[in-house]
């Protein structure tokens, strides 16, 4: 795979600046279910690489000791994470909102039957995957049979109450752009994904999450491979969005990698890009120290969050 680093490290960004911090993003480790074209992650279902007890205890010590809002997790597939269960109980417990970052056909796995139902039961905010509403642009980025498996996840949990009014179980869907293009304009593509499964499949679900594929991992190396690395990031540059800059999610979050390594976002961690500065570089780090007012770590993959409407983990940011 092409290293995308050596591209993006000189770069005229601007300087930014934590706020304070809201959101605990945790990649739980890279096994998954799926191997996705988009992956910035590169996960699979060979990685081995997974978070340590020690380190989800510390999660947890976390919470409470930052006074944590969001507890949002990721992987590859957090779901396959043997401890997944009790990390969100225990933050559910603390009163912390807790997201799962879901690909939706985890849930049609063997041994994965009753996730749905746990999810549901602790009030776990589901953010799915869901990269088109037909089945061709989906099975192409994401493999053969998946849109079919996340058509009957997403029936599934519509049944628990996921997506429903005044169910209190939130239920959102994400999209990202199968080649090197922006999405389209969050709010049209929304009705749009809203129109299109609630006729064809009867399903609801909440707000769709445009996000912008970022020039790195697996993404990255095949814009290489294809000589298109360059372009796209004209692409980025050429759609950036001042005023996108005071709503960017590495203001409010850090981002853990499996190891309990801290990074500004889920992309820097992707690139090995540590905090700035000597101090508070692993998770034990927070439980006794402060990480607002810390510049931020950027290089010109930063442009994908702020290009047209911009994108974060919560979608298009204006």
């Amino acid at each position: 795979m092409h290293a995308t680093l050596p591209l993006l490290e000189a770069t005229d960004f601007p300087v930014i600046h934590r706020s304070r911090l809201e959101t605990l993003q945790v990649n739980l480790g890279y096994l998954c279910n799926q191997t996705c074209v988009h992956c910035h992650v590169n996960a699979g279902p060979t990685r081995k690489e997974m978070m340590t007890d020690d380190n989800v205890a510390t999660v947890m010590e976390v919470l409470k000791a930052q006074g944590i809002q969001t507890l949002d997790l990721t992987g590859g597939a957090p779901e396959m994470h043997w401890r997944f269960r009790d990390l969100v109980r225990e933050a559910r417990k603390q009163g912390v909102h807790v997201i799962d970052r879901c690909n939706l056909t985890i849930l049609e796995e063997p041994g994965y039957e009753t996730v749905a139902e746990f999810l549901a039961e602790q009030q776990v905010e589901v953010i799915a995957s869901m990269p088109c509403y037909s089945p061709e642009n989906v099975d192409k980025q994401r493999g053969k049979g998946v849109f079919d498996k996340s058509i009957a996840a997403l029936q599934r949990l519509n049944a628990l109450g996921y997506g429903m009014p005044d169910s209190g179980l939130s239920l959102n869907l994400v999209y990202n752009p199968l080649g090197p293009s922006l999405p389209p304009n969050q709010q049209q593509l929304e009705a749009d994904y809203k129109r299109e499964l609630k006729k064809h499949f009867n399903i609801e679900f909440g707000q769709l999450f445009t996000l912008v594929n970022m020039p790195i991992q697996r993404f990255g190396s095949m814009l290489i491979s294809k000589g298109q690395f360059a372009d796209y990031m004209q692409v980025l540059k050429d759609a950036y969005v001042p005023t996108n800059l005071d709503n960017v999610m590495c203001r409010t979050m850090v981002s853990v990698d499996w190891q309990g390594n801290l990074h500004d976002c889920d992309f820097n961690q992707m690139l090995q890009l540590p905090l700035i500065g000597s101090d508070a570089q692993h998770l034990k780090d927070l439980l006794s120290q402060n990480l607002e007012g810390r510049e931020i770590y950027i290089a010109d993959h930063c442009y994908g969050c702020t290009a047209g409407q911009g994108s974060s983990c919560g979608g298009a940011l204006s």
